[in-house]
């Protein structure tokens, strides 16, 4: 058997997989509600011969699919949240579906099918004896808001992987190796005592009062943490009437770093100055952890044979007629916008990028050695097993993601860029079966380079939160 078997099983459902990719998109479902999309991509495993848990994490949306025997045992990560507010149809000019509905703005209609295509492939593999051990695909919801595999991980779902491979939607294709930022969400919770604001304000205890005194307490507080830390906070409750004290009121926080331990010791002062805002409002607080993260550690062993195996494959195969939709949707990016996509690529690759609409050759990591300004929740696995990832060139050149533009592209010729991940992940995954010293060295090197094991970041009363919208 070689390596082109897998290649030509994904390509023998290109058909079928298109259709899945098109599907999801045309039923958009937010973190941790995404039961029609979680139930048609565990079915079809489950008719594959897969043996697949659902409801994992205390989630409804996830699930574990399993097939074969033995080691050594690869996963392969999908999602299939979509995003808030971002309805579009298939089109060059801002035309929602649904006003103000879900669409799919950063591709996670490709990513979990893309995913699915890997896994099916690498099983007949195995199925007809060509390969010996386990493959799973992890059904992640809510990625949005870092949340599916945080709660998975806490499960111990991942424990027992040698390997997990992924990949993204982007507007180029390369391996991720950059770091991330990790992360905590939580949302702080005041109480105080209503009363009218003209007639009795002495008897009332603002708890918007409270709210506002933490604020500028974390203001004062970013000139003593790190340049690369974020803190961000949105009022989510600050009451009603002008003339009613506010009683209860709630904001909801964002701290990120580039460490854990950072994390952790920003939201202990954070959690400090909600303290201290309550001593001078005489109000009470609770607070509510919803979820967080660590920062991403890719495998440069791992990421190296992915890019080998972005190579053999070349470019995506887009047409023409794929070219021209591409480029009457950047005609509507602001020239702003396209150059600071560009801005982190090779000086000899942004140039070549910039005069394309649609620029899908691999090309080796742009983002080696730096920290993304985000997060996410691939961070909390990679602390558990070797990890690699890679960005796809689904949109085109200089699209952000969470755009309309995204979400327009990912309806039509991405479905092509879902494929191609089909075969650069299932080829990989090849390579790792086939080759029991990539997963001896990739062990070693996250053995290295991880400074502890990992630990979940959630209380141990952490429950996925079903209410929060977007990252």
């Amino acid at each position: 058997m070689t390596k082109d078997i897998i290649h030509e099983r994904i390509e023998a459902r290109r058909t079928e997989l298109v259709a899945l990719t098109r599907s999801i998109w045309e039923n958009p479902e937010l973190g941790l509600e995404e039961t029609e999309s979680a139930e048609l991509l565990a079915d079809r495993l489950a008719a594959d011969g897969f043996s697949v848990e659902r409801g994992v994490g205390g989630m409804e949306t996830a699930f574990v699919a399993s097939y074969g025997e033995g080691d050594p045992t690869i996963g392969i990560l999908g999602e299939y949240d979509a995003l808030p507010g971002l309805s579009q149809t298939v089109s060059t000019t801002r035309e929602p579906v649904e006003e103000g509905g879900p669409g799919h703005g950063c591709g996670h209609n490709l990513f979990g099918v893309g995913s699915l295509g890997a896994a099916i492939a690498v099983k007949d593999a195995i199925e007809a004896d060509e390969l010996d051990g386990t493959i799973r695909y992890y059904g992640c919801p809510a990625e949005e808001t870092l949340v599916g595999k945080v709660y998975m991980a806490r499960a111990g779902v991942f424990d027992d992987l040698d390997a997990a491979l992924t990949w993204h939607p982007s507007h180029v294709s390369a391996p991720w190796k950059g770091r991330s930022l990790a992360m905590n969400s939580i949302e702080y919770q005041f109480d105080g005592q209503s009363a009218h604001a003209a007639d009795s304000p002495e008897s009332g205890r603002s708890s918007l009062d409270a709210i506002e005194l933490m604020n500028m307490g974390a203001e004062f507080m970013r000139e003593h943490v790190s340049d690369a830390a974020r803190i961000h906070y949105t009022i989510t409750d600050g009451g009603g009437a002008p003339n009613v004290v506010p009683a209860e009121a709630s904001v909801w926080y964002f701290v990120r770093a580039p460490s854990r331990k950072e994390v952790e010791r920003i939201t202990a002062w954070l959690d400090d100055v909600a303290e201290g805002a309550t001593l001078m409002t005489q109000t009470s607080f609770e607070r509510r952890f919803l979820t967080g993260c660590y920062d991403y550690m890719a495998s440069d062993t791992l990421s190296d044979v992915l890019l080998a195996n972005m190579r053999e494959l070349g470019s995506i195969d887009y047409s023409d007629a794929d070219r021209e939709f591409a480029a009457g949707l950047k005609q509507t990016l602001s020239d702003e916008t396209v150059e600071s996509r560009l801005s982190d690529l090779p000086e000899g690759r942004r140039e070549a990028a910039a005069g394309r609409a649609l620029y899908s050759e691999p090309m080796e990591s742009f983002d080696e050695g730096t920290v993304m300004s985000g997060s996410t929740d691939v961070a909390d696995v990679s602390w558990i097993t070797p990890v690699a990832q890679f960005w796809g060139a689904s949109w085109p050149v200089g699209t952000p993601s969470h755009s309309w533009q995204a979400v327009a592209a990912n309806g039509d010729f991405g479905a092509k860029s879902a494929i191609y991940a089909a075969k650069v992940l299932g080829g990989t995954a090849y390579d790792l079966f086939d080759d029991p010293s990539l997963l001896e060295a990739a062990a070693a090197e996250l053995e290295e380079r991880r400074p502890h094991q990992y630990v979940s970041p959630l209380p141990e009363s952490a429950e996925p939160p079903t209410d929060v919208d977007v990252n």
